[in-house]
């Protein structure tokens, strides 16, 4: 059989690497924008400057923005397809069949390769803490990165002949070129995943990148080139405890660098953060305990209710301690202002006193509220009126109504705290500066507007504070968010603990425990487990990825030792497919016939005559009468799984026959 009558159109093959943010996915949209601009799959940059009404930029022009040696290979690793695979690790997982959580060990730049097919545009958060940079040896080495060389040479530090010293201050000249070297390899790192972070976003979607003073401004830049400097939504600081042993000042704080993916789409769609007010929920509970204390009597409650906040002694801000009354209804409250912000025609009416009938004193700008809202006001209780008609008006705004605020960009969280959390569940001296989980859980509530289905991802995941958080954000009120968290394999040398992601995996399976344990009645579907995945190699020996391959002169394309259910991840990855989608299973013709949501059918099965290809098309086609789906019906065979080519004709024209015409190989 010739590789033309081939019924199966290959996954892996060459002309398939057209995904989102890849290279060819990438000029396939400008050729659907700007066809004329595209000529036989190249794209003419003079043509497309004129279509764009701009000059073309070409290497080499100034312009303003962060550059580095090493920046054009950086941005080009984001764009290559991915050459590997996940393997499906079940052992290492909780509730692998019904979790929808999803933790991966291995680099994350290829990770994130992977993901791109099935989950652009689908992740409403993701939150980050990177490495700081901080002069130690760096685990992550994408292999394309520019070399120390290569930096001093393009920054003017070397020639043909070595190393130079620049400048005056020539005692020195070997620390500019070390961290010239340093900066530009960290920033060669960062780039590329945040171009894939950026695809993944929704369009809603909101990203948070924790850093310290050593990378900050370059990290900021960066965003700004990725993201856009108009979708900074704040450059929030974390102050943590004072060092007393500073030399110069305490610099005892990190950054969180906001971004939206769409900041003009959020403020259309009139989003508005707000939190809940800390510590509201303990006045309202003291504010009621002490109206039944009083016997329900409005002046004794409000006494009691200032002498408890004065024994307070700063634990609570002014949005708190302003609602310091209380009215005969138990209600707490505080007397607000009656004006207008603005000086307004229809506003400067005379309101009459009830005792005396006279006007009261009105501010210049006038009342806040038209004649017939004041009436209402007035005839609700809301309004509070002084002894006589000399003394100023108030409107009564009850601490009920008032649950929610804008969140500073500046607070204060110790962060031994999160060290103590984290040995109180693994043990001490298991992990070095954990992320607190508390934090975690407020700011990636606080972006996602609370949606309890939201999906959130870290791909610098550490000892699993993102999916710590997310657990218990679920706990709290019984959202269905999910995680995917991406951890390298750096080793470490902990006792029990091979790997740092052998860390992730074992403080997510024993934080989801205490959860578990913890969660009420109404909290009982709380998903506390995760799907372990680790990168390798693709299934398909002869592939990398750069070369187009015909995998039918190949007897047998795959690696040793791989599953059935190692292939499936792979084609799913490939096509695009949530790893958690449901999957049922059958066994037919020796293997095993997956079915994917109904809509796909996978068969990796080997040795299939003619009679049990007949046995497979049967078993897929009563399948899908079984549970029919609206959609189209895709079918993925392993190409290297017929005896002959008859089977496998055979196989794709009882499909086509049945209406299957979607028919994958890999």
């Amino acid at each position: 059989m010739t590789a033309d009558s081939n019924p199966f159109e290959p996954i892996n093959d060459k002309r398939d690497h057209h995904g989102p943010g890849e290279v060819q996915g990438n000029i396939d949209i400008l050729a659907r924008l700007f066809p004329d601009a595209v000529v036989d799959g190249r794209v003419d940059l003079d043509v497309l400057a004129d279509l764009i009404g701009q000059k073309a930029d070409r290497s080499g022009v100034e312009g303003f923005g962060l550059r580095w040696p090493g920046m054009n290979e950086a941005r080009r690793l984001s764009a290559q397809p991915a050459t590997q695979t996940l393997l499906p690790r079940p052992d290492e997982s909780v509730d692998w069949d019904t979790t929808r959580n999803i933790v991966i060990e291995g680099d994350n730049l290829e990770v994130l390769r992977l993901l791109r097919r099935g989950y652009t545009g689908a992740v409403d958060v993701i939150y980050i803490d990177p490495p700081y940079n901080t002069g130690n040896d760096f685990v992550y080495d994408d292999r394309y990165t520019t070399s120390r060389v290569e930096t001093e040479e393009v920054a003017g530090f070397r020639d043909e002949s070595g190393t130079l010293e620049n400048g005056q201050a020539s005692d020195l000249a070997a620390d500019r070129r070390a961290g010239a070297s340093r900066h530009s390899k960290w920033l060669s790192m960062m780039y590329p995943r945040l171009l894939l972070a950026h695809h993944l976003l929704k369009e809603t979607g909101v990203i948070i990148v924790a850093i310290d003073d050593v990378e900050h401004a370059r990290l900021k830049l960066s965003l700004d080139r990725v993201f856009g400097a108009e979708n900074l939504i704040s450059n929030v600081i974390w102050q943590g405890v004072k060092k007393n042993d500073s030399r110069y000042i305490s610099d005892s704080h990190d950054y969180m660098l906001i971004y939206a993916k769409n900041e003009t789409l959020l403020r259309n769609l009139n989003v508005r953060w707000r939190a809940r007010k800390s510590g509201i929920d303990e006045v309202l509970e003291v504010a009621s305990r002490i109206w039944i204390e009083s016997d329900q009597e409005e002046v004794q409650a409000t006494e009691k209710l200032k002498a408890w906040f004065a024994e307070q002694r700063g634990r609570f801000t002014a949005s708190l301690t302003n609602y310091n009354r209380i009215d005969d209804q138990g209600r707490v409250y505080y007397g607000d202002n009656l004006r207008s912000p603005n000086p307004r025609e229809n506003l400067m009416y005379d309101l009459p006193h009830p005792l005396t009938g006279e006007p009261v004193r009105r501010h210049p700008n006038g009342w806040v509220f038209s004649r017939e809202t004041m009436e209402r006001k007035i005839a609700e209780g809301r309004i509070l009126f002084g002894a006589d008609h000399t003394t100023l008006a108030y409107y009564k705004r009850y601490l009920a109504e008032q649950t929610d605020e804008v969140t500073l960009s500046v607070f204060e969280q110790p962060r031994r705290s999160a060290s103590q959390a984290l040995e109180r569940l693994l043990g001490s001296d298991i992990f070095e500066f954990p992320k607190d989980v508390g934090v975690l859980a407020r700011w990636i509530d606080l972006v996602s507007q609370s949606d309890s289905k939201a999906l959130v991802l870290d791909f610098f995941a550490g000892s699993g504070s993102t999916g710590h958080a997310v657990m218990d954000l679920n706990a709290a009120d019984g959202g269905n968010r999910r995680y995917i968290l991406v951890q390298l394999d750096e080793p470490v040398n902990k006792d029990g603990y091979a790997t740092i992601a052998d860390i992730t995996r074992e403080r997510l399976r024993r934080a989801g425990a205490q959860i578990a344990e913890q969660r009420t009645l109404d909290a009982q579907d709380i998903d506390t487990g995760f799907r372990s995945y680790k990168l390798a190699d693709s299934n398909v020996k002869p592939w990398d990825g750069t070369a187009e391959l015909d995998l039918r002169e190949s007897v047998n394309n795959l690696v040793g030792g791989r599953s059935t259910d190692d292939l499936l991840v792979e084609m799913m990855l490939r096509l695009g497919i949530d790893l958690v989608t449901p999957v049922e299973t059958r066994e037919v013709a020796g293997s095993t016939l997956y079915s994917i949501a109904g809509t796909l059918y996978a068969f990796f099965g080997g040795d299939l005559n003619t009679a049990k290809a007949d046995e497979v098309a049967r078993a897929i086609i009563g399948w899908r009468e079984e549970d029919p789906v609206d959609s189209d019906v895709t079918v993925v065979v392993r190409d290297t799984g017929f005896l002959d080519s008859g089977a496998k004709l055979n196989l794709a024209a009882a499909l086509r026959q049945a209406g299957v015409t979607t028919l994958r190989s890999i």
